[in-house]
């Protein structure tokens, strides 16, 4: 297939999406279906010219990240979604391997649970996406190269994710780090093949002692819910239930903080979801 065809598809998919479908307010004299190329590019991180280049087919040659953080964003099926990456001139991702896909229900779900901040994660704690609380309450992840979106390597790392790990970084416990590391060493048995992976636990065994010992000693486990207390520069000390839901057959990881109702925090986490602090 040709560029031109890549970026026909892209146009058509955005034009699709309602603004509501995305979790984002549709404002008023729209003239056209679907999504503006701001609001795409927003969605997937990407700057509003590289959209306009892709879809006028200026820009031949995307990366498999741009593929994969535009099919999140367009809220692609699987078969869509391996259309976009062979439109691309590029092998759709095998199975096996760590995947980054989102199914739509998924990202609909994320996009209507405004109360509640709600970050995505993929098997190897690659944040893949997030609704606006979760970027009030953590700070926004777009700031962050993709790669460093890992909440692996924000904990052990010593990159942009760890200095970025502020203003609200959670009291880091042993057990909660150890079962971080249980969780990807889980990850590691099921995708034994899966460079990402790979390059991570290599990367966090080189540069932090703490993770060397947690991989060393851990057994594989899942990573499961429990309370957390977060230092917010705006609203002080924050005490939420951080429950990770699973997706079954996609191997996704739904964490959201929630604060009980009629308390302090449940107060707190409203201000932060109203005005946006950060």
């Amino acid at each position: 297939m040709e560029a031109t065809e890549f970026g026909h598809l892209v146009h058509r998919w955005r034009d699709r999406l309602a603004p509501d479908d995305v979790g984002l307010t549709a404002g008023l004299r729209r003239r056209a279906p679907g999504l503006r190329r701001e609001e795409l590019a927003q969605l997937a991180g990407l700057s509003v010219d590289y959209i306009v280049r892709l879809e006028r087919g200026r820009a031949t040659r995307p990366s498999a990240q741009v593929v994969a953080s535009l099919a999140r964003a367009l809220q692609l099926s699987g078969a869509e979604r391996e259309a976009l990456f062979i439109s691309a001139g590029l092998l759709p991702p095998r199975d096996g391997m760590v995947s980054d896909f989102i199914p739509a229900g998924v990202q609909r779900l994320v996009s209507r649970l405004g109360d509640a901040a709600v970050g995505v994660f993929a098997a190897d704690w690659s944040l893949l996406t997030w609704n606006p609380t979760w970027a009030t309450l953590h700070g926004p992840p777009a700031r962050l190269p993709a790669a460093e979106r890992n909440l692996a390597r924000a904990i052990f790392g010593n990159g942009a994710a760890h200095r970025s790990l502020h203003p609200s970084p959670p009291a880091l416990t042993d057990d909660f780090e150890r079962s971080i590391v249980a969780d990807l060493k889980h990850a590691r048995a099921r995708y034994p093949s899966d460079r990402r992976l790979a390059s991570l636990v290599r990367e966090l065994c080189t540069v932090s002692a703490d993770f060397a010992r947690h991989w060393n000693d851990a057994a594989p486990a899942e990573h499961t819910s429990s309370r957390k207390t977060i230092k917010h520069p705006k609203v002080g000390a924050i005490t939420l239930d951080c429950d990770v839901l699973s997706v079954p057959g996609a191997d996704l990881r739904i964490v959201a903080y929630t604060a009980a109702a009629d308390t302090t925090d449940e107060n707190k986490l409203d201000l932060l979801r109203v005005t946006g602090a950060v």
